[in-house]
């Protein structure tokens, strides 16, 4: 063998048994680093019988009086009351390792709601984070990791049913650098996570299929969520929340949303596999299960970007503002819906106005959306892109969208006044059905839609677009399948409008629409 072969050989070999040295280093388990703190070693059992909180509790302190390190959890059930998080610590949940949340003797295992700064403008889920299954306040450093699993068997979906048993798997207020990362999270309660006033939070490879809402992100900032299914039929998949729980408005901001699903399958049927649609018999209503801002929306939201995202047999994507925060920079590519419920887009300015007196009503402005396929959406609901007189929507950007509705649209629905209902609750439904079967569109300015290709799969006497208030709005090469009236547009109060290169459209120029069908 010749020198260089010989070289050749010996460096192959001395590379193999590098990388299988750094392989093994890298598959160590948690359990035989030094710093880590086996809740077994604190009396923990692990029968699913006995109460096993105030050993990881015991464990947590432990660590965090040696500056921090690492309390595992191997496998086995632990059920628990109050686990309490502190700064500098790591909480591991191994495979097979069930942290269950107890039902029994709630008073004496969890800790009770804390008296906080306000209950009024906010509902009282997101005034409280104490009574949480793993909670912490003012932290820093901090991570929930690990293959194993979150079980709120016991928390309630509600508190005022009962104050005194938790209803949170997942609550932290004002914290930092925080990492919830792997874990999967099954009946997670009101909240599976509520996180409030958090800074440098990522949220990174869950599986959660819970009861109510998947992960409330509330005055938030630097907040990455990535690779993570939500499963929730009775509430919110992923909502990005500005309520007045601090004290002040507070906006949530910088935001990263990529490459996660969200679904409104029957509660656990995600994680078994089964993808059952029964009917709710509980609620009597569709499946929500979506991503969401809003509803609380005190401090507004800012700097934001959603990307690769799937909704399935779920409502689709709605950016709210309507107690006077800001809604704007915002950027949504790359999305496939397919069995939506409700209106795939809802883009709404509202006045509900909860909150401090004197606040004048919000704005929501510069939002882009892009690369969108939705398939099979409800007739009921075309998007809708709404604010209320005097408080227009500005500076809306539609691009590369093809969407696929039910039809069935009547043409009683294609002339009835919708109502401005400013002042209730913010979803779809309270319009009752609208007047368009792809995009509803009123209160709005500064329009630029193009590449948008919009179709029905069934008898529809609605036109495709109405547009209703409106000033400066462009719409460029649009495709629309023509309603059983021969309608696509339907303009009302429209001022600089402009349609070109649009398939079986003239191109048109209005400087004022006071009533013009297309």
């Amino acid at each position: 063998m010749s020198f260089f072969r010989l070289a050749y050989f010996f460096g192959r070999v001395l590379l193999a048994l590098l990388c299988c040295g750094a392989i093994s280093s890298v598959a160590q388990t948690p359990a035989a680093a030094s710093n880590v703190y086996n809740i077994r070693q604190y009396g923990a059992v692990g029968d699913g019988k006995a109460l096993d909180s105030p050993a990881i509790n015991a464990a947590i302190a432990a660590a965090a009086k040696a500056g921090g390190g690492m309390v595992y959890l191997p496998a086995g059930n632990y059920l628990s009351g109050a686990v309490r998080l502190k700064s500098n610590i790591s909480l591991y949940l191994e495979q097979g390792a069930t942290l269950i949340a107890t039902a029994e003797n709630a008073a004496a295992v969890y800790d009770q709601a804390e008296a906080t700064v306000n209950t009024k403008y906010q509902d009282s889920g997101h005034s409280h984070w104490h009574d949480g299954l793993i909670w912490g306040e003012d932290l820093h450093d901090v991570s929930i990791l690990g293959p194993g699993k979150i079980w709120g068997k016991g928390l309630l979906k509600d508190w005022e049913k009962d104050a005194k048993l938790a209803n949170k798997a997942i609550s932290l207020l004002r914290c930092r650098n925080v990492i919830i990362r792997d874990v999967t999270l099954q009946h997670g309660g009101w909240f599976a996570i509520l996180a409030t006033g958090v800074d440098n939070l990522t949220i990174d490879n869950l599986k959660i299929d819970t009861n109510r809402d998947g992960m409330d992100i509330d005055c938030c900032r630097n907040v990455r969520i990535s690779n993570c299914s939500v499963n929730s039929p009775y509430d919110d998949g992923i909502c990005l929340k500005s309520t007045f729980a601090l004290g002040q408005a507070r906006a949530t901001e910088n935001v990263t949303i990529t490459n996660c699903q969200v679904s409104g399958y029957d509660e656990g049927t995600f994680l078994d596999g089964t993808y059952q649609r029964s009917e709710n018999a509980e609620y009597k209503r569709y499946p929500t299960g979506r991503i969401k801002f809003g509803t609380e929306s005190n401090g507004g939201f800012k700097n934001i970007t959603i990307s690769n995202c799937v909704f399935s047999y779920c409502r689709g994507l709605a950016l709210e503002t309507v107690d006077g925060g800001l809604l704007e920079d915002v950027a949504i590519s790359n999305i496939t819906m397919r069995d939506i419920v409700n209106s795939p887009f809802f883009l709404y300015l509202g006045a509900r106005m909860r909150g401090p007196e004197g606040v004048p009503v919000g704005e929501l402005r510069r939002i882009s959306i892009s690369n969108v396929v939705v398939y099979n959406a409800n007739p009921d609901y075309a998007s809708i892109i709404a604010g209320v007189p005097g408080h227009p929507v500005d500076d809306v950007r539609l691009d590369n969208i093809r969407m696929y509705y039910q039809g069935g649209g009547t043409p009683e629905q294609a002339s009835r006044t919708i109502p401005e209902a400013e002042k209730k609750y913010p979803e779809p439904s309270m319009f009752g059905p609208v007047s368009a079967y792809g995009f509803y569109i009123r209160h709005a300015r500064n329009l630029k839609i193009s590449g948008v290709e919009v179709s029905f799969l069934s008898k529809e006497a609605r036109p495709a677009f109405v547009l209703d208030d409106v000033q400066r709005a462009d719409f460029y090469n649009i495709q629309a399948q023509k309603s059983s009236t021969g309608q696509t547009m339907t303009l009302k109060n429209v001022t600089d409008f402009q349609l070109r290169q649009s398939p079986g459209l003239k191109d048109q120029q209005l400087k004022k629409a006071a009533s013009h069908t297309l």
